[in-house]
């Protein structure tokens, strides 16, 4: 008798999983016959691959999040971080610079402004004439219009202006507005960010002090800045 158990445990084991889950919904069957015949099986053997399969998923994402975010603060050197606080230009068209810049000013709540100026450049490099009309139009029912869902801060003239080149866009038609942008990105949020831990956790040197300044930087804001930003600067 035993080992009668022991073969059929053996040959339980080694069938797979879909043959797994067709056995459990013939187990289930009578309560699916209760509510709408055998589609409470067929729904319930469905559930269960769907489980496994974000089981797995979920396993794989958690692994390559934990690789991510282990090693990109050890790519930008701090020569190059240094580089940031020398311009906004700088800081902007480095691609982790630009990010950390971002996730500073979603902070404060103002990430349209970067929104807008990335958007302007993408926008610049269209090559396809036809493309100029939906593409301007896009962005300035994003950034401009009086209804938009990310409206920039433009004084009047430049919004006006800019509305009337909408009429006929060229590559051109932004570039007044994404001024405005720059500027007041430059005399203000930026000069705020290279005040903030979002850059002065960057621009620290590897192995450090831990000056009483720094400690208390660094408590504040770890999961914010080393977690957020260095991953989405990778």
């Amino acid at each position: 008798m035993e080992a009668e158990v022991g073969i059929s445990e053996a040959k339980t084991h080694s069938r797979t999983t879909d043959d797994f889950m067709s056995r459990v919904a013939d187990l289930i069957q009578p309560l699916g016959h209760s509510r709408c015949g055998t589609c409470g099986a067929k729904d319930m053997k469905h559930r269960l691959g769907v489980l496994l399969q974000k089981s797995d998923s979920c396993d794989y994402s958690s692994s390559q999040g934990k690789k991510e975010k282990a090693s990109p603060s050890q790519r930008v050197s701090q020569e190059e971080v240094k580089k940031w606080a020398e311009s906004l230009e700088n800081l902007i068209h480095h691609d982790r610079g630009l990010a950390a810049f971002r996730a500073f000013l979603k902070s404060e709540y103002s990430e349209e402004n970067i929104d807008f100026w990335v958007s302007c450049e993408e926008y610049k490099k269209t090559k396809s004439p036809a493309k100029l009309s939906p593409k301007a139009r896009k962005i300035y029912d994003e950034f401009i219009s009086v209804q938009a869902t990310k409206e920039v801060n433009l004084d009047s003239c430049t919004r006006e202006k800019t509305s009337h080149n909408m009429l006929e866009p060229t590559l051109s038609c932004f570039d007044e507005a994404q001024r405005k942008i720059f500027t007041l990105m430059e005399k203000d949020s930026y000069r705020r960010f290279l005040k903030s831990p979002y850059y002065l956790d960057l621009v620290s040197p590897p192995g450090a002090g831990c000056g009483p300044e720094s400690c208390r930087r660094t408590h504040a804001h770890s999961l914010d800045c080393n977690s957020n930003i260095i991953s989405q600067c990778a």
